[in-house]
């Protein structure tokens, strides 16, 4: 086993992970995907070729013992917007190649909306959907966050 100040010291440097990304360049974007730990290792050498695809600096970091990646894009500025999107579109194509999900942690929220298809078919988004109309059936639990608000469309 690894002593008190080892396990401090290997926790310290995790804790750094993001704060020292942020310090590379002035726009970070970050992600959270999972993948089978078996596919961690072509993960992250994929995320490597997305940045050189796109131009800019693409990184993971995470819980690796349960295959969960944040997922960090690195940027200069406004700019570079549409490397950033592309990206992040191929990140996430990445991980449901490698049979991962869209996310191993954080959730799907309004940013990861328009993919959630991507790993879901038009049926399981139609049940959830139903699910989420019977248990919110005036839609006032985050309207409008994954599903139209109801009335709309």
């Amino acid at each position: 086993g690894r002593s008190e100040a080892e396990t401090e010291a290997l926790w310290a440097a995790r804790r750094e992970a993001s704060p020292s990304l942020s310090r590379l360049k002035p726009g970070k974007i970050s992600e959270d995907v999972a993948v089978p730990r078996s596919n961690l290792p072509r993960l992250i050498e994929e995320l490597e070729r997305i940045g050189l695809r796109t131009g800019l600096v693409v990184t993971g970091y995470g819980h690796l013992g349960d295959g969960n990646v944040h997922v960090n894009i690195l940027f200069d500025g406004p700019e570079q917007e549409m490397q950033v999107r592309r990206a992040v579109e191929e990140v996430f194509r990445l991980a449901l190649s490698l049979g991962g999900t869209l996310s191993g942690e954080h959730g799907v929220g309004t940013a990861k909306a328009p993919f959630v298809g991507w790993e879901l078919g038009p049926r399981e988004l139609e049940l959830m959907a139903r699910i989420k109309k019977l248990c919110d059936p005036r839609g006032v639990l985050n309207p409008g966050k994954i599903f139209p608000p109801v009335g709309a469309g």
